[in-house]
C-alpha cells in the first residue's frame, strides 16, 4: 500500500493543482501571492516526503543544505523573477503590441489545453537553453554551479548562478493572450514536477507519467559525476522532449556533482563564471 501511495503522489499532485487553478476564486488569481504561497506549500509537502521516504541516506538534508537551498529559492522568486519581468517579459509584450501581434484565439481554448500550451512553451525554451549550456563553454560556465551540488533535494532546482537562473527563465509565453489562472496553473505544475525531479524521495511514478514528465531517476542521471555524463535528459519537467530529440538516457545515479564532487559556497557559485577573469587580475597584481 505504501509503495502504491508514493507511486501515485506525483500525478495526484499535478491533478490537484489543475483542479485548484481551474476553480480558484477570481480574487485569488488576481493576487500574485497566491502562486507564491501555492509553490511554497507544495515544496514543503515534498520536503516532508523526503523525511518520510528518502531515496538515499547520502542525500539527507542538513541545516546547511536547507538554508542554502532556501536562499536560492527566495532569490529565484524575488530578484530573478523581477529581472526576468523587466528585461524580458515586459519588452516582449511591448514589441507584441507595437507589431500588432494578437493571439486572442488562445483565450478561447479549453482550460486544460491552455495549461498544456504554457507548459510546452516554457519547457521547449528551457530544453534548448539547457542543452546549449551543456554544449557551449560560455553558457556552461553559468550553468556548472548547478552541477556542483553534491546531493539532490526538493529545493535544489533553484540553486545556481544568477545569470543561469535568468537565462533558463526566458520564454515566449508573454506573446500569447492567456488567462492568469492558466498561466499560474502551468507555472505551479512545472514547479512541482521540477521539485520532485530534484527531491530525495522514493516516489517512482507509473510508466505513463514518466513517459511525459521528468522524474528523479531521469534527473539524477543528468547530475552524474563527470561532464560527459551530464549531457542527457535536459528537460527540466517535460522528459518527452528528450525522447523526441534523442537526448533521453535511462538509468539512475546516486553520486552527483562535478570537479571531484566539490561543493561550492554561495559566493563561489556567484563568481564561478568569472573564475578565469579573476585569476588573470590576481596574477597581474602578483597575488599567489
Amino acid at each position: 500500500m505504501k509503495k502504491i501511495l508514493f507511486s501515485y503522489v506525483q500525478p495526484a499532485m499535478v491533478a490537484a493543482i489543475l483542479v485548484f487553478w481551474a476553480f480558484v476564486p477570481k480574487a485569488w488569481v488576481e493576487n500574485a501571492g497566491t502562486l507564491t504561497i501555492g509553490i511554497a506549500l507544495t515544496t514543503l509537502f515534498v520536503l516532508g516526503l523526503e523525511w518520510l521516504n528518502e531515496r538515499h541516506a547520502s542525500w539527507r538534508l542538513t541545516k546547511k543544505e536547507f538554508f542554502t537551498d532556501l536562499f536560492y529559492m527566495v532569490l529565484s522568486m524575488t530578484v530573478i523573477a523581477w529581472v526576468t519581468a523587466r528585461l524580458a517579459e515586459e519588452p516582449l509584450i511591448a514589441a507584441k503590441h507595437a507589431l500588432g501581434i494578437t493571439t486572442e484565439w488562445a483565450m478561447h481554448l479549453p482550460f486544460v489545453v491552455q495549461v498544456v500550451l504554457v507548459v510546452f512553451l516554457v519547457e521547449f525554451g528551457q530544453y534548448w537553453m539547457h542543452r546549449l549550456m551543456h554544449n557551449y563553454t560560455p553558457f556552461w560556465l553559468t550553468h556548472a554551479p548547478h552541477h556542483h551540488i553534491t546531493q539532490l533535494n526538493a529545493m535544489k532546482g533553484a540553486v545556481g548562478n544568477p545569470i543561469e537562473l535568468f537565462l533558463i527563465s526566458l520564454s515566449v509565453v508573454a506573446l500569447f493572450d492567456l488567462p492568469l489562472n492558466a498561466l499560474f496553473c502551468a507555472f505551479h505544475i512545472l514547479s512541482v514536477v521540477s521539485t520532485f525531479a530534484h527531491a530525495n524521495t522514493r516516489c517512482d511514478p507509473p510508466r505513463w507519467y514518466a513517459l511525459f514528465f521528468t522524474t528523479i531517476r531521469n534527473h539524477s542521471l543528468h547530475h552524474s559525476v563527470g561532464y560527459e555524463e551530464t549531457r542527457c535528459n535536459y528537460a527540466n519537467s517535460l522528459i518527452l522532449l528528450d525522447r523526441v530529440f534523442g537526448t533521453y538516457r535511462d538509468g539512475e545515479a546516486e553520486l552527483v556533482g562535478q570537479d571531484e564532487r566539490r561543493r561550492l559556497s554561495i559566493l563561489e557559485q556567484m563568481l564561478f563564471p568569472f573564475q578565469s577573469m579573476i585569476a588573470k587580475i590576481r596574477a597581474g597584481r602578483g597575488y599567489a
